[in-house]
Order: C-alpha cells, then sequence, then structure tokens
C-alpha cells in the first residue's frame, strides 16, 4: 500500500475513503457551502476541499461513480483524469450531467472515485518504418466487433 498525504484546505474537506474491503477506488466527497444544482448537459467543477501528495512514481485517476452515471447520467467529463505526483493544488472534479433532469450536489455527496496507480514513462524514439503487422493501419472497429 502506497501512503498518499493529505492537505486539508479548510476544516470540513472530505478524507477519500474506500467503501469496501476490496474496493479499487476511493470515494471522493464535494466540499460545498451550499447545495450545486448542475443542469441538463451542463459541465461544473467541484471542490473537494483536500490537496494531495502522491509519491513519485504514481498517479491518482479520477473516475465516475458508476451508481450516478447510470441512475443519474453524472459522469466524470475527462475520465480517466489524472493527477500527477507534482501536482499540490486542490483536487477539483469536471463532472457534467448527460442525463435530462437537474441534479444537486450537496456538501459530502460521493461524487467520484479515485484510484492510485504506479506510472511508466515512455522513450519516444523517431524511426523511418514502423514495423508491419497483420492488423496494420486499420482503425476504429478493423479488428471486429
Amino acid at each position: 500500500m502506497r501512503e498518499i498525504i493529505i492537505d486539508y484546505t479548510s476544516e470540513s474537506g472530505h478524507v477519500p475513503e474506500y467503501t469496501s474491503k476490496h474496493a479499487a477506488g476511493a470515494d471522493l466527497k464535494a466540499r460545498l457551502d451550499g447545495p450545486l444544482t448542475i443542469r441538463s448537459m451542463e459541465r461544473v467543477l467541484v471542490p473537494t476541499g483536500i490537496k494531495l501528495q502522491i509519491p513519485e512514481g504514481y498517479e491518482a485517476q479520477v473516475r465516475p461513480r458508476s451508481g450516478l452515471a447510470l441512475k443519474k447520467g453524472i459522469t466524470v467529463l475527462n475520465s480517466p483524469g489524472t493527477i500527477d505526483s507534482d501536482y499540490r493544488g486542490e483536487v477539483k472534479i469536471i463532472l457534467i450531467n448527460l442525463g435530462q433532469e437537474d441534479y444537486i450536489i450537496d456538501d459530502g455527496d460521493r461524487i467520484a472515485q479515485l484510484i492510485v496507480a504506479p506510472v511508466v514513462q515512455g522513450q519516444f524514439n523517431f524511426i523511418e518504418m514502423l514495423s508491419e503487422t497483420r492488423r496494420g493501419s486499420g482503425g476504429f472497429g478493423s479488428s471486429g466487433l
């Protein structure tokens, strides 16, 4: 287990928490002074009130909560969002309402999941020609359904 250090930006920031023994994602909660309404097809930036110190060689990924996505159409717009290990600002979540009804978020509501994952940086090299493969340059859907 990797230690993620949390710095509160306010006394009432909400600590991310795993809600089951084998959960991969820790729930992130909204830190709001009052209710926030997301209208249909509207996107908003929702504060969490926390800052993270992630170990070098790791990232935190922000992902939607499946129940919110299925039942209300609320999802993380840039999913998965990446929080780099050298970022020290407040964690804020870009949510969008893809549902047909307004959705209200209150302080402390679970709005997204946080996944901690290792990072491998690639080394980019330029060459004259790539090696051949059976698939070749076939794009979207070219390998079958």
